[in-house]
């Protein structure tokens, strides 16, 4: 089940329907750690979209 949360969460953030923090959360995971699976499996992180949500 943990597995299939992770993946879930990577596929949605792969295709902008989440952003990190809510797919890091959906997977059960921080931001971090989240960012380092991403970068495991080949999905860059989408820096630029982080960092304007941040400033909302």
């Amino acid at each position: 089940m943990y597995t299939h949360g992770l993946n879930t969460a990577m596929t949605l953030y792969r295709n902008g329907t989440l952003r990190l923090s809510q797919a890091a959360s959906r997977a059960g995971r921080s931001k971090e750690a989240f960012a380092t699976a991403l970068a495991r499996h080949g999905i860059a992180v989408r820096e630029a979209q982080e960092r304007r949500h941040a400033a909302d």
